[in-house]
């Protein structure tokens, strides 16, 4: 099984985490930005929705267990390469050429909420999973362009809320805040997710002039960071 794949139904082009905890390093975020290349080029697919296959997780973020070697050896060419890697993942999915949902089936966390932010639209299931971004309880500072994310797709009082305490909220909390379109039992959510997105169905080109001008800021602080100077047992930006 791919880390990650996709099928057609329709006009929507699904796509499946396949990784377990679906964690970031450079084999998953490569299998899914070439998904995201075949998607385009191979397909007429007019929406896109992403989800896990994992029963409990939808992403856990950044594969630490593959990350911390490299910062005890101070290998900051490898570090800095990931971290711009995770950069060209976070622009891909923001500028991509046409509406995009995150069905989160499962907890959200850290690099795997900031992605969630990338999307144009967030649908989460109910009674179990967690968004949080627990970076203040272990010592990862946020860089402007995850800053940038979060802002686009949260309003800003409950994004203070969650970098600076770390807090998980449920799907249900998420919809009172208008972090998520809506929230569904597991068993509705992804057919839900699919729905949404099949009355998506616009011309590519005009999605992506649109997203030019709506993104422009966020797409901005992306490109203009450096990724974080890495230190024995800790990031520091």
């Amino acid at each position: 099984m791919s880390l990650v794949e996709y099928t057609l139904d329709e006009n929507v082009a699904i796509v499946t985490f396949n990784d377990g905890e679906n964690r970031f390093n450079p084999s998953f975020l490569n299998a899914f930005l070439s998904v995201l290349d075949d998607i385009e080029i191979k397909t007429e697919a007019s929406a896109l929705v992403v989800k896990s296959a994992h029963e409990k997780i939808f992403s856990n973020g950044i594969d630490l267990e593959w990350l911390y070697p490299y910062v005890q050896k101070k290998d900051l060419d490898t570090c800095k390469a990931f971290f711009y890697r995770l950069n060209d993942v976070f622009k891909r999915v923001l500028m991509y050429p046409m509406p995009t949902i995150v069905a989160m089936n499962g907890h959200s966390f850290a690099g795997g909420a900031i992605l969630s932010c990338a999307f144009d639209f967030r649908f989460m299931r109910t009674q179990r999973g967690f968004f949080c971004f627990p970076e203040v309880d272990l010592g990862i500072p946020f860089l402007p362009g995850m800053t940038a994310l979060l802002n686009k797709a949260i309003p800003f009082y409950k994004v203070v809320e969650m970098q600076l305490t770390g807090v998980r909220l449920p799907a249900e909390e998420c919809e009172k805040h208008h972090i998520i379109e809506k929230a569904y039992p597991i068993e509705e959510l992804i057919t839900e997710a699919i729905a949404f997105a099949k009355a998506q169905n616009k011309r590519r080109v005009v999605v992506s002039e649109l997203k030019k001008t709506l993104y422009k800021d966020v797409l901005r602080a992306i490109e203009v960071e450096d990724p974080p100077i890495i230190e024995t047992g800790r990031f520091n930006v």
